[in-house]
């Protein structure tokens, strides 16, 4: 056999070697223990707490490796005087900047809290009760009909997943701007809002139809009754559809929402997806914090994955003007727990999918800005009830100031209190570090090998995140504010904008795609999926 091939079917040998003892490692931490349930049960559990202690003690060694680099970094910096150096008015400008990025400490350690304090790596739901003893579980998925083919699919899947949990006492409602025709069949209901149709405050897009649904005359459900609101893409999972039910049954919130993931079967576009990991450790870690610490939205919520009694759904109401109507999901959580609604988080995650273009994406970030800039600046909302999403939302618009400062102090450094450094070197590695465990809890059915390369990509994935949301803050800052921009839904309808668009997709995907493809594929057991 010549040498360089000896060496490649050495190389790929290694490969598959080095693959299967990483996978028996971290997957398979108690594979020797007896297959009786007992055993499985013990086995999953504790491959659950490993995998979170070793994400913990990953987090903490990374947050301690930042903070000694940002000492040694700023060391020579101590010494400086900046007022003899640049100036008073440029002095008192250059703090100005350096300290812009604490805004976002009380986001990061609310991130930190929530991936720590509660096991990141939970085990499958199991119901704590008969789901055929549940209240009306009304899943309403609202559309503005321009893609019926996958609404009608998903919703049928969504009705199979809910009758494979045993659920009877239930129904999948569309609620659509133009009929769609679902199929006429139990537990399905269409419901076209009427385009004549305006509410009291002239409430807009989503937060219309969702009005609509509310309305004396319209509203068929108890007061007693519960809502789950769906996009048009989500799908639910057993694993959801059993937090739940727990979350109903336990009645200790009238709202709750929970995780939402993205690197589910086939992925459109790799480049948005693994940027959207942040979100998925954002759920997992402020979300969950802030429901399970404090039971209230003090930084928002989403808009998909929502649970809602009727009686306080109503209550609240989504007839909240214009301006409640771009994001109407985070006025809504305002808005109820300024009237004193408690929130929880559920167990379990659904399935979505990333915008397929870089303009989508970029789209959906300015219209949350816009939305969340709205809601912040709305004098019916107390400061009381908003001031972290106000923090929140000053730490989004001043990502250029941010972004200028980590430029900025290479030339012109200016000395700052321990504690100061401390604080934005912590913002800086929780921040950073949210796409890791985005990507592990992402990525993690991929197999370990597909797993490395996602994790190399990091550095990647934050520049190009870091260069949407400065577009996205420069463009909706100065742009129009009340626009409600839907991305693309349908993979098939995709076109995509111009050619710098295509070549950057097919250089990002065909650059995964080829490290991916070295890699042997590793079959992860029912078993070990169920471990999140």
């Amino acid at each position: 056999m010549p040498f360089p091939s000896f060496i490649n079917v050495l190389s790929g040998a290694w490969k598959k070697i080095i693959s299967k003892v990483l996978h028996f490692l971290l997957c398979h931490p108690l594979r020797r223990l007896p297959e009786s349930s007992f055993w499985c049960g013990c086995e999953e559990a504790a491959a659950s707490y490993l995998k979170h202690t070793l994400h913990s003690l990953l987090m903490f060694f990374y947050i301690f490796i930042i903070q000694v680099l940002t000492v040694i970094i700023v060391e020579d910096d101590m010494k400086l005087d900046p007022f003899d150096e640049y100036g008073s008015l440029w002095t008192v400008l250059l703090y100005f900047i350096r300290f812009t990025p604490l805004l976002a400490l009380p986001q990061c350690l609310f991130n930190f809290f929530g991936l720590t304090l509660y096991n990141a790596f939970p085990t499958k739901v199991k119901l704590t009760y008969s789901p055929l003893q549940s209240p009306f579980v009304a899943i309403r998925i609202v559309t503005r009909g321009d893609y019926p083919d996958l609404v009608r699919q998903n919703a049928l899947r969504n009705l199979r997943t809910c009758k494979d949990v045993g659920m009877e006492n239930f129904v999948i409602e569309v609620i659509t701007d133009k009929p769609i025709g679902l199929p006429l069949m139990p537990h399905m209901k269409e419901v076209v809002v009427p385009s004549s149709y305006e509410s009291r405050t002239g409430a807009k897009f989503k937060a219309r139809a969702l009005q609509y649904c509310l309305e004396d005359g319209v509203n068929q459900l108890k007061d007693d009754d519960w809502i789950v609101h769906l996009d048009e893409e989500t799908v639910v999972t057993a694993n959801a559809m059993r937090g739940i039910l727990n979350f109903i049954h336990e009645g200790r919130a009238q709202f709750g929402q929970g995780l939402i993931t993205y690197a589910n079967e086939v992925v459109v576009n790799w480049l948005t997806t693994l940027a959207d990991t942040f979100r998925v450790a954002d759920d997992m870690g402020k979300i969950r914090f802030q429901f399970r610490a404090f039971e209230k939205p003090l930084f928002g919520w989403k808009g998909s994955f929502v649970v809602t009694q009727v009686k306080a759904e109503r209550d609240v109401s989504y007839d909240n003007g214009l301006n409640g109507s771009i994001a109407e999901d985070a006025y809504f959580g305002m808005k109820a727990s300024q009237q004193g609604y408690k929130f929880g988080f559920i167990d379990g995650e659904l399935w979505e999918k990333s915008p397929f273009t870089l303009w989508d994406f970029l789209q959906q970030r300015k219209r949350w800005m816009q939305g969340i800039y709205l809601v912040a600046h709305c004098p019916l909302i107390s400061i009381k009830t908003k001031i972290f999403m106000c923090i929140s939302i000053y730490s989004w618009l001043a990502v250029p100031l941010i972004t200028v400062s980590g430029l900025l102090f290479a030339y012109f450094p200016v000395p700052c209190p321990v504690i100061i450094n401390c604080a934005l070197s912590f913002c800086m590695a929780v921040s950073s570090y949210m796409y890791v465990f985005g990507i592990m809890k992402s990525m993690n059915r991929m197999g370990i090998c597909r797993l490395i390369i996602f994790l190399l990509l990091v550095p990647l994935i934050i520049t190009f995140n870091c260069i949407i949301e400065n577009l996205a803050v420069i463009w909706g800052y100065f742009g129009n504010k009340y626009n409600f921009y839907v991305v693309k839904k349908e993979a098939l309808n995709l076109v995509l904008g111009g050619p710098e668009e295509i070549f950057i997709l097919w250089l990002i995907n065909a650059i995964l795609l080829k490290l991916i493809k070295e890699f042997p594929v590793i079959v992860v057991t029912e078993t070990e999926m169920q471990i999140y």
